[in-house]
């Protein structure tokens, strides 16, 4: 398992009956995780003074009860900043696990010796965009959703990268894809964290048993002459490290390389235990 270990800014503290106990910088957040299915003792004294707690409905969907959350705040990792607010399905704007595959794919452009151009695809609110950038990649950044684009661009101007070479799109990912390649234009490496289920500005159905393998066949052909990475996030329950493994390795069998992937995962402080938090998989060129 790969695990995020590198923050300071957040840690989940304990875990138990469906529910994860974080803190999000001086902030104490509980939230439901599908991945914590057992029961143990809430000895942490801070599951009673949470700032947050998102309440799951057995209906479907859930609401937040607040003590003295803040609409907006911030962390830090590294020099990046993101702004965090909590909305609707209990998110806050950033994947923490994220982390670790921020720190894989910067090393490798750190390191590249040449200009490295990144295409990021589903880019949220633009943890992967700010980690490249930083690293000293150019990137396009693509989410199909105009108010996360705007939230990605927040995060860029706090962490000082509002002058960094990004060019931000508001588009959906396989349009774009086919533009791009009618256009012969081509990326060094790419990231994409495709949803579960979506739908397309036309009503076209997203389920990804279905669609990711053609989207990853689709998107290869931007790969530049001299590829340098290309990195896959899933948090689809059933959608194994190995499956992702697979599709990386017989969609770019013809570019060398290696393949690996793993779940990826958070610390979990009071029990030392690693909580799962989805897969990812990755071809590096060496």
């Amino acid at each position: 398992m790969w695990i995020a270990n590198g923050w300071k800014d957040y840690e989940v503290l304990d875990t138990g009956s469906g529910e994860k106990l974080e803190r999000w910088g001086n902030y104490f957040l509980i939230r439901p995780d599908p991945q914590v299915i057992w029961d143990s003792p809430r000895k942490d004294p801070r599951w009673d003074r949470a700032h947050g707690h998102y309440h799951r409905s057995s209906r479907g969907g859930g609401e937040w009860e607040f003590n003295g959350l803040p609409e907006q705040w911030s962390i830090r990792y590294g020099r990046l900043t993101f702004q965090l607010r909590p909305f609707s399905f209990k998110h806050t704007g950033l994947f923490p696990e994220q982390a670790v595959n921020w720190d894989w794919f910067s090393e490798k452009i750190r390191t590249a010796g040449r200009p490295v151009k990144v295409l990021n695809l589903f880019a949220y609110t633009g943890g992967a965009t700010l980690a490249a950038a930083a690293a000293g990649a150019s990137v396009t950044h693509v989410d199909a959703s105009k108010g996360m684009v705007g939230w990605a661009k927040e995060n860029a101007a706090v962490s000082g990268l509002g002058d960094a070479p990004v060019r931000w799109l508001v588009d959906d990912c396989t349009k774009f894809v086919q533009r791009e390649i009618r256009r012969g234009n081509h990326y060094d490496a790419i990231i994409m964290d495709p949803p579960s289920y979506g739908r397309g500005p036309k009503g076209e159905i997203w389920k990804i048993e279905e669609s990711l393998w053609p989207f990853v066949q689709l998107t290869a052909q931007l790969l530049s002459d001299r590829p340098l990475f290309f990195l896959i996030n899933s948090y689809t329950t059933g959608l194994s490290p190995s499956v992702l493994s697979y599709m990386l390795s017989l969609i770019l069998r013809g570019k060398g390389g290696t393949v690996d992937a793993q779940e990826i995962g958070l610390p979990v402080t009071d029990t030392g235990l690693v909580l799962p938090c989805g897969a990812a998989g990755r071809w590096s060129a060496k």
